[in-house]
């Protein structure tokens, strides 16, 4: 029989929890119980520090051949709003975060019918000599495997290719929910959960540190939230390749999916939070997105065993268009304000999690 108590007991005595343990949570009401637990989780792994960076997006265009029904970003070539980015401007914004003090450029954007991958490549190039001092942190493993669809080169050889272009790591976009039976309900389009699973497992394999997301509050279930981060950790398990967690709470407001759906509660997004980092014991980071999240729920959810809140962002697209009602952008002197607000040491890290500076 599962009690609060024995999984109390495995938390502070550094054991895994099993995955119907992490579903008893979800299950469960003793929300500040859970914080506390996922608070003392984190603690062990980073003490007082939350990490943050200074970084910048670039979504080079929204022209997609998937149009899934959660997204409010992608459109089709030639309609309202669509738009692609000449390699100029992306330099520009590249060197104009290099000089604001960007350690890190983030990009991610559409699966573009008409762009060849080489013009994928000459961005990087092109970044890699305009702003030399910034980390590429770019392509989702949607986007990898488009690529791979596209030239015909295997997963392997297309990541070699980015890598000696300057890619330096991958986000962890595309994950949604891994399970299947909820992935036909919000993106039949995209590729599948184990599709995804293999992509990263060879961005590991070839010496890319990735992110892992979990796109929550839609029609998922609590299981099935349970069996997205089981995969996941059994992952990294196998390869350490994973860096942070990122729960991506769901933006109802610009959604074509048209089902009965109300998006997470403030409670539920501390909830997902803080079970993530509980259940997630081979992660080593825990990270709020203030875009999705807003800035007090991500403030309050340094409470709740979270230990990044991300970045500056600047020009933050995706969410966004969905929906989030988040400032574009927030300053370094923002985000070290909400840490020590919330009684914990800010530290600036670059994209590897190498500390900058502590504040």
């Amino acid at each position: 029989m599962i009690t609060f108590k024995n999984i109390s007991e495995k938390v502070h005595a550094s054991q895994r929890i099993t995955s119907d343990e992490a579903l008893f949570l979800f299950n469960s009401n003793d929300l500040l119980g859970i914080g506390e637990l996922a608070a003392l989780a984190n603690e062990k792994k980073n003490g007082k520090n939350v990490y943050f960076n200074v970084n910048r997006h670039i979504n080079p265009t929204n022209v997609c051949v998937n149009r899934c029904a959660f997204c409010a970003f992608s459109r089709t070539a030639g309609e309202d709003g669509a738009y692609t980015l000449a390699l100029d401007e992306i330099c520009r914004r590249a060197h104009e975060a290099e000089e604001d003090g960007a350690t890190e450029v983030h990009i991610v954007g559409g699966l573009h019918p008409d762009l060849a991958f080489e013009f994928y490549e000459e961005a990087l190039k092109a970044i890699r000599n305009t702003a030399p001092n910034l980390h590429i942190k770019a392509f989702t493993a949607v986007e990898i495997e488009y690529f791979s669809r596209i030239t015909g080169l295997a997963i392997q050889q297309v990541l070699e290719r980015l890598i000696k272009a300057g890619l330096g790591s991958m986000p962890g976009g595309g994950a949604e929910i891994l399970g299947e039976a909820v992935r036909v309900k919000i993106c039949p389009e995209k590729i599948s959960g184990e599709r995804w699973l293999e992509i990263i497992r060879l961005a590991h394999l070839v010496g890319l540190k990735t992110n892992a997301t979990m796109l929550y509050g839609h029609v998922e279930s609590a299981a099935d939230r349970v069996e997205h981060m089981e995969l996941l950790r059994s992952l990294q398990d196998e390869t350490g390749g994973f860096q942070a967690f990122i729960p991506l709470a769901f933006q109802t407001e610009n959604s074509d999916l048209k089902l009965d759906i109300k998006g997470a509660s403030g409670l539920d997004d501390l909830k997902t939070l803080a079970i993530s980092r509980i259940y997630l014991d081979n992660f080593d980071h825990i990270k709020a997105y203030w875009i999705m999240l807003g800035e007090k729920i991500a403030q309050v959810s340094l409470a709740f065993g979270v230990n990044d809140l991300d970045g500056t962002v600047i020009e933050e697209k995706i969410g966004h268009d969905a929906g989030a009602k988040s400032p574009q952008s927030l300053s370094k002197e923002g985000i070290i304000r909400l840490i020590r607000k919330a009684g914990k040491i800010p530290v600036e890290r670059d994209t590897l999690y190498n500390p900058i500076r502590n504040y």
